[in-house]
């Protein structure tokens, strides 16, 4: 055992040296506009509870009254005993929302990625990733033993040669088909841009391709109703694995699938993530489902107009203290800073004034793109966001 300490004190060292040993912060109370830590009330704006909803009454309300219906825990794998009626019922409420012919509940949104792309995909197929998607998806395309190509950030030349690439490989003889999965976020975590997914729908189309989009930072606030970039553009009928969480615009917690019926029944079959996990407590499916229909009312309507107001008036400071922003934007800003150590006095300097913004840094971003990631919820308000500005940094690089 004390050889086993040293190592790990030893690499712990080399990670600290670096400027990028992390620490877990406990927050001492619920997810809203302002949380305590370390006994100081913060203004937070760091959180991807973009409307609001983690604290929303109707969410409680939902998960008390699960927790009293079917206790705390599902006591098994969906496949098992496990499948209780609110995941049944959040799923019905996901196709609805989406406009597909199924849905399929995971524990997390990484769960969900892995699963899926594993299950979907094998040696002799071909996964095209975009260079900046979360993790999840390329720890799942590895798991998947697919032929692995990336594409630079929303480079369609390079996604076009790549497709070119893959419809000249020879066929595996003996083997089915190869298939190629192109996968990309449609709003990207860090740097919160668009992915161009006109374009890549026509690519994929063109190639015989398959397109997995990963909704996560765009379900919500995107679309005439607020479904996504996808139905933002008018391509959702082009997307055959549409992705997403539970814990960002919805509230609770867990990842899913939207997608035709025979994706959802073939993931229940093959995705090891799904098959081999105990199922979600019924309390987050419960409180999920109550987001979903949520987002879809009209109170969804006016926190997804009321986020975009603050998006823009956050902008307008923003650009008045030299800071250069997108034209088409979301609810991250990213403040690029560079250097790892920059960036955490920044954060530190930010929380001495009240003010709670994460620094986030190497391997979560490139090196020397160290950045202060400001998140707008719906649940702040005009006077937060000008607190905010007060006291943010003048403009010590660009905001990509």
């Amino acid at each position: 055992m004390d050889d086993f300490n040293h190592e790990l004190g030893q690499r712990l060292e080399g990670i600290r040296e670096q400027g990028l040993l992390r620490e877990l912060r406990r927050v001492d109370s619920a997810q809203t506009p302002r949380i305590t830590v370390g006994g100081k009330t913060l203004l937070n704006f760091s959180s991807n509870d973009y409307l609001g909803l983690a604290n929303h009454p109707a969410l409680r309300e939902a998960a008390i009254k699960a927790v009293e219906k079917f206790g705390a825990g599902s006591g098994a794998a969906r496949l098992v005993c496990g499948s209780l009626a609110p995941h049944h019922e959040l799923e019905e409420a996901l196709a609805a929302f989406k406009q597909t012919e199924a849905a399929l509940s995971f524990s997390s949104g990484y769960a969900t990625a892995v699963g899926t792309i594993s299950a979907l995909m094998s040696k002799d197929d071909v996964v095209v990733l975009d260079k900046l998607v979360h993790a999840s998806i390329v720890d799942g395309a590895r798991l998947s033993g697919a032929k692995l190509r990336i594409f630079s950030h929303n480079n369609l030349d390079e996604l076009a040669d790549i497709l070119k690439w893959a419809d000249q490989r020879a066929p595996v003889a003996g083997a089915r088909p190869s298939r190629t999965l192109i996968i990309t976020e449609s709003v990207f975590s860090m740097d919160g841009d668009r992915a161009p997914l006109k374009e890549i729908v026509a690519l994929k189309e063109k190639h015989g391709a398959w397109l997995m989009v990963d909704e996560a930072h765009a379900t919500g606030f995107f679309g005439e109703n607020r479904r996504g970039l996808a139905e933002e553009l008018g391509v959702s009928d082009g997307v055959e694995i549409q992705m997403g969480t539970l814990g960002k615009a919805f509230g609770s917690g867990g990842g899913y699938i939207c997608g035709s019926r025979a994706l959802c029944d073939y993931l229940v079959n093959r995705a090891r993530s799904f098959i081999f996990s105990t199922a979600p407590v019924p309390a987050a499916a419960a409180a999920a489902r109550a987001g979903v229909e949520l987002v879809h009312s009209s109170e969804g309507r006016k926190r997804a107009e009321h986020l975009w107001s603050l998006v823009g008036e956050l902008k307008s400071a923003l650009t008045m203290r030299g800071w250069t922003v997108p034209e088409a934007g979301s609810a991250i800003v990213p403040l690029i800073i560079g250097e790892e150590g920059a960036a955490m006095a920044a954060a530190a300097a930010m929380r001495d004034a009240g003010v709670f913004v994460p620094a986030v840094r190497f391997p979560t971003v490139a090196r020397g793109q160290a950045r202060l990631r400001v998140t707008v919820t719906a649940a702040h308000t005009p006077a937060d966001v000008a607190e905010l500005v007060k006291v943010l940094p003048k403009s010590q690089g660009k905001i990509e």
